[in-house]
């Protein structure tokens, strides 16, 4: 076995070596608005610190942002008005950039005018870590080659689509170790572990809606699971634990909240406009470019995978993920679906937040047939 694995882990570090020597060549003047956004955003940070979460197109003083749109060709480079993916917020009387703070945070970790190259490089190298671990998880042949040919998607997926938004890297790495912390806590029976655990699965999901806003419904299968549960078993360690899973959501995503008061003049409005805030509508054109692309081939091993390992029912804690991935399936493909615009990256994070989640699940042990080998050898001995 553990040639197979050493042997799967040099399959691994190919790839990782190819994105890295493809992403080395990437150039951050590619013409698209949102990377200049989010370039901006890292440049507020790095201006003002945490005051940056104060996105006001006003404090463009340094004329970086329109210097920026300038280079690109941007016709009205030099109007605020006519900005790109800024929106005029009434409340506050500012015109304000319509992302949330987390994707410029990340970027702002490196030197102006090296931090695409170096955010993808290390959020992949996460990946590969994580997909390392899965490997080392697998308890049998066939398990160590799903973890390896798994492992060798998710390292791909970070060039493409990935490379279609700057938010999509840290996403990327969020949905990964949620997977993994999710599977370990409806895997640790009673351990005492699992406050610890859910708390972080809470936490990491709702440090993801910092990247993209629409990573909110992440949390949905989870708020699911514990609202029925609560219905079906009226115990109040089911409350105690949906609560602090929704308390650590909220502490992720407070920057967030922050931002929006700052710019939008209320934690709960949003600095989004146009095509985006406009009412749900389901547009057989839009399911289309779905069923057309890469996500849903994803979206469809993710729900096939669901349905076998609910039907295998093999342990307790493994059917409760499939139960948290089919709710999570269900609300994000309910809100894309009828969202009037298509891209090639937006079912990709509760794809991966899922196969991630049911992949451990399928190589970590439950405690409780850890404990009975344990009792069993015991007896025997």
């Amino acid at each position: 076995m553990k040639y197979l694995k050493a042997v799967c882990a040099f399959a691994l570090f190919a790839i990782l070596a190819s994105n890295v020597w493809s992403m080395s060549h990437w150039s951050e003047s590619r013409g698209v608005y949102d990377d200049v956004c989010y370039l901006r955003q890292a440049h507020l940070f790095q201006r003002f610190g945490l005051n940056g979460l104060n996105t006001d197109i006003s404090r463009d003083d340094d004329h970086y942002l329109s210097s920026k749109l300038r280079e690109m060709g941007f016709k009205s480079w030099n109007d605020t008005a006519e900005a790109p993916c800024h929106t005029w917020i009434p409340a506050t009387e500012k015109r304000v950039m319509q992302y949330p703070p987390g994707t410029g945070f990340v970027l702002a970790l490196f030197p102006q005018g090296f931090q695409v190259i170096p955010l993808y490089v290390l959020a992949t190298l996460v990946v590969f870590a994580l997909a390392l671990l899965a490997i080392l998880y697998a308890r049998a042949r066939s398990s160590i080659l799903l973890a390896a040919g798994f492992g060798c998607l998710a390292i791909y997926l970070m060039i493409n689509p990935a490379k279609a938004s700057y938010s999509v890297a840290p996403t990327m790495v969020a949905c990964a170790l949620a997977g993994l912390l999710t599977a370990r806590f409806f895997s640790a029976g009673q351990s005492r572990y699992r406050v610890a655990l859910l708390g972080l699965t809470g936490l990491v999901i709702g440090l993801s809606v910092n990247f993209r806003l629409p990573n909110l419904f992440l949390s949905s299968g989870y708020f699911l699971f514990f609202g029925v549960s609560l219905l079906i078993s009226r115990k109040i360690e089911v409350a105690l634990q949906g609560v602090l899973f929704a308390a650590a959501f909220l502490a992720g995503m407070a920057p967030t909240l922050v931002a929006n008061a700052i710019n939008a003049g209320s934690p709960f409005s949003t600095t989004y406009g146009g095509v985006d805030v406009t009412p749900p509508d389901f547009s057989f054109g839009v399911i289309r470019q779905y069923l057309a692309d890469l996500q849903f081939v994803l979206l469809l091993l993710a729900g096939l995978w669901t349905v076998v390992m609910w039907r295998s029912g093999r342990a307790g804690g493994a059917r409760r993920v499939a139960a948290v991935t089919a709710g999570n399936l269900l609300v994000n493909l309910a809100f894309f679906m009828s969202h009037p615009v298509f891209t090639p990256y937006y079912t990709v994070p509760v794809a991966m937040l899922s196969l991630w989640s049911l992949l451990f699940a399928s190589l970590i042990k439950p405690a409780e047939m850890v404990d009975g080998a344990v009792i069993g050898r015991a007896a025997s001995a």
